[in-house]
């Protein structure tokens, strides 16, 4: 029997609860047997603008979802060289199993879907979730304008509506800062050891 896999890429840099909440909401509401947490490599619309590295993104997701069962992590996306497209990723998946995927995508980068690379097969290889936040509402009818094949194979879920972004995470640990309640402590701790996006003088005083 097929399980119901939802698949959540993104740069996670760093991983925060936001993410962790769009993923749990989404598996309830659909369904899904689990959620596969994605770290790009490199995402092309982001090129060259990770902070840390991809080694310590992984590390830093595998840390926030260690304590949900219905969560894992691959670094798929991490064993490629060059831009992390999400056609290869699911074409990859696909290959390795019968499982039935659902992509989760933000309202924001849903937007931009149909420029994606290969977008028309991305569509073919999975069903869309996208997730609205706050500001962040899909306009379904401009998609299915420019890219027809998404009709009758996207949902909407309203997000938790929690206004959290990996930016204002950097932000703050630069500025000392606390990011407590913002993302799991473990990660916090993983910040702290490896100076991630401060001196450790300034994640110092987040030491739990």
């Amino acid at each position: 029997m097929s399980r119901k896999i939802g698949l959540l890429g993104g740069s996670f840099d760093p991983i925060h609860y936001g993410h962790l909440a769009i993923a749990e909401d989404a598996r309830l509401a659909f369904q899904l047997d689990r959620i596969l947490f994605i770290p790009a490599a490199q995402q092309p619309f982001k090129m060259g603008r990770h902070v840390a590295s991809a080694e310590a993104r992984l590390a830093m997701v595998q840390l926030a979802c260690a304590s949900n069962p219905y969560f894992e992590v691959s670094d798929v996306e991490l064993q490629r060289s060059g831009a992390s497209y999400t056609v290869t990723t699911l074409e990859t998946l696909q290959a390795a199993s019968n499982d039935l995927l659902f992509l989760l995508v933000g309202a924001d980068s849903a937007a931009d879907l149909p420029r994606w690379h290969a977008a028309r097969r991305i569509v073919a290889l999975a069903r869309l979730i996208v997730i609205e936040r706050p500001g962040r509402l899909l306009d379904a009818e401009h998609l299915y304008t420019n890219l027809p094949e998404l009709k009758g194979r996207l949902d909407v879920l309203r997000g938790p509506q929690l206004s959290l972004s990996s930016t204002v995470l950097r932000q703050r640990a630069a500025t000392n800062t606390s990011l407590r309640y913002l993302t799991p402590d473990p990660v916090v701790e993983y910040m702290l050891e490896h100076r991630l996006y401060s001196s450790g003088a300034a994640l110092e005083a987040q030491r739990l």
